[in-house]
């Protein structure tokens, strides 16, 4: 059996693909349950984060594995194979594992030298070993990938090549504010958290120590919303040692409310839809940004996205002559010529059709498609085919992920509310980055920020210890690999020798108990000095680069039972098993 990886990640598939292919808890878990069931994989373990997803599992043939573990990659994100395909990379035997060393040293991370992947990495094990899904191998590689991640992180100066996620999301909010100081662009403001897991724990936490004035959790589960903001409160009382509360905790409904006093807000849930809708953060930000003066402030012109003084097509269709107004105004979901008004505009995966449902997308490509060209406009009927095509591509996915590269916007008022979307898939519609008086960062920003980020000389360190480390645990995984042939060899000859001291007492019955004893022991000595030189040297090179084929020599040699050393790896493989489950 041999390590296969088969995966994808924000290195090789753009954010709309990873956001597409995000699997939910459900899916993982129906995902290492078929890849077991599956024929040539016998271990299966996920990492999915939020910028990566893969599989790995122990396989017994490389070309079927690689085609059984895409087709259930594809089958479970919900991804045409054929999409898919091109976005996903493949690793094996020691690339394999000199892959997940790297990412636990997070050398493969968006923000390199972050640790958070390293609790990940320990959260798809703990999965793996519920569901039983993780033999001797991975359970062998995931630990010893968490040892090698916090050996780079205690030997090297790593962390400050980068910072997490959070961090370094945090970072972009307060570009171009207080300095770019995160924490001094932070300190005094109140912040809404969405989501309790450990992505949000670590935003609040952090956010607390930037110095915000408050902290509101909001989750779907009341107990885990309570249990963070009562962490935060204690350990911001042990900090400051005042006893301020900073941290409270509201249900989901409350965040409608919540969002109109926030400055600063970071979601980061398992939801497979949108949290935060462009209406509600236009509502939210309504009032608090200046309006007066719209075109000289750079305040959202009419027809932005979320911005209610948009032209509605009922408006529209009252200056369009009389006998074109009833297909002006039916079916159409989206005020589309209102929306073209805005510069830098196209329909290509722009906001105007960001999420939309594929059902709502294709009655708004009909409704273009039938339309009338109004006075004075060229660019609706033409965008019908983009929209067509569009339509079509949202099949598979249900809704439209924004495919944008942001481009800076003209002059316009301070953002009054900032907002992290930290989700994969997203939780806040990327359309809001085209509400005035809202800055957003997401994960596809955060790649595009990243791209540039300064490399600290402690990189080349890591990628020093992670071949030193792939080299030991290769060889240690080559030398495991030929023990149960050893055994069996060792077991053979201790049976040889238990028949011949019992021919030699058949032929000698007269022999007393201490003569027996010396000639047994006699026997096993000279057995185990012919074989402990073999069997050492055997062991040594089978760790070498190649030295898979020592084990079938040594069976072919000595005419060894496969099956005999099949119950021995069987054998060993239970008595680790439980050891194994234990924490990492």
């Amino acid at each position: 059996m041999s390590l296969l990886v088969v995966g994808l990640s924000h290195r090789s598939a753009p954010v709309s693909v990873l956001e597409r292919a995000a699997l939910s808890a459900d899916a993982q878990i129906k995902l290492l349950q078929d890849t077991v069931a599956a024929e040539p994989a016998a271990e299966a373990a996920v990492l999915a984060t939020c910028n990566r997803i893969e599989l790995y599992a122990d396989v017994d043939k490389f070309h079927a594995g690689v085609a059984e573990l895409s087709t259930l990659l594809a089958q479970h994100s919900g991804v045409a194979l054929e999409e898919l395909t091109p976005y996903l990379y493949v690793h094996y035997e020691d690339r394999a594992v000199h892959h997940l060393f790297s990412v636990a040293c997070g050398l493969d991370s968006m923000v390199v030298g972050e640790g958070q992947i390293l609790g990940q990495i320990k959260d798809s094990l703990a999965k793996a070993q519920d569901l039983h899904t993780a033999g001797r191998l991975l359970n062998d590689l995931f630990q010893q990938a968490l040892r090698v991640g916090k050996r780079a992180h205690s030997e090297t100066g790593i962390d400050r090549a980068g910072q997490s996620l959070v961090t370094f999301g945090l970072e972009q909010l307060a570009a171009g504010a207080s300095g770019g100081d995160a924490a001094e662009w932070a300190r005094g403001k109140k912040a809404l958290v969405i989501g309790a897991g450990s992505m949000s724990s670590l935003a609040a936490a952090t956010l607390v120590r930037a110095g915000v004035a408050e902290v509101v959790i909001a989750n779907r589960t009341a107990e885990r919303a309570d249990r963070l903001a009562e962490i935060l409160n204690e350990g911001s009382s042990s900090d400051a040692g005042d006893g301020d509360v900073v941290a409270r905790a509201v249900p989901m409904d409350a965040v409608p409310g919540e969002l109109t006093r926030a400055d600063v807000v970071v979601s980061c849930t398992g939801a497979t839809g949108l949290v935060l809708t462009g209406e509600a953060v236009s509502g939210a930000v309504r009032g608090r940004v200046p309006v007066a003066g719209a075109e000289a402030e750079g305040v959202a012109r009419p027809g932005a996205v979320g911005v209610p003084s948009a032209p509605t097509r009922a408006a529209q269709a009252a200056r369009l002559p009389a006998d074109q107004t009833g297909s002006a105004e039916d079916n159409c979901p989206l005020d589309l010529n209102a929306v073209q008004a805005t510069p830098g505009f196209s329909v290509l995966g722009e906001a105007a059709v960001a999420g939309m449902a594929a059902a709502e997308l294709e009655q708004h490509a009909a409704w273009v498609d039938n339309a009338p060209r109004p006075q004075g406009t060229g660019s609706v009927v033409d965008e019908a085919e983009a929209i067509a095509a569009l339509a079509a591509a949202a099949a598979a996915g249900g809704r439209i992920p924004e495919r944008r590269r942001p481009e800076p916007l003209v002059a316009g008022p301070e953002p009054v509310l900032f907002l992290l979307d930290l989700a994969m898939p997203r939780d806040i519609d990327a359309a809001v980055h085209r509400i005035a008086g809202v800055r957003l960062v997401d994960i596809e920003s955060l790649a595009e920020a990243s791209a540039d980020a300064p490399m600290a000389a402690d990189v080349d360190q890591v990628r020093r210890i992670v071949a030193d480390e792939v080299a030991a645990f290769g060889a240690a995984l080559r030398a495991a690999h030929i023990t149960p042939t050893v055994v069996a060899l060792r077991t053979m000859a201790a049976d040889v020798v238990a028949m011949e001291m019992a021919r030699l007492e058949g032929r000698l019955p007269g022999l007393d108990a201490k003569q027996r004893g010396e000639i047994t022991q006699t026997v096993k000595r000279v057995v185990d000095k012919l074989l402990h030189a073999p069997t050492v040297r055997v062991k040594q090179l089978a760790a070498e680069p190649g030295g898979a084929g020592y084990a079938d020599a040594l069976r072919t040699l000595f005419d060894l039972d496969q099956e005999t050393v099949a119950a021995v790896s069987r054998a060993e493989d239970s008595n680790t098993d439980e050891e194994d489950r234990g924490p990492a």
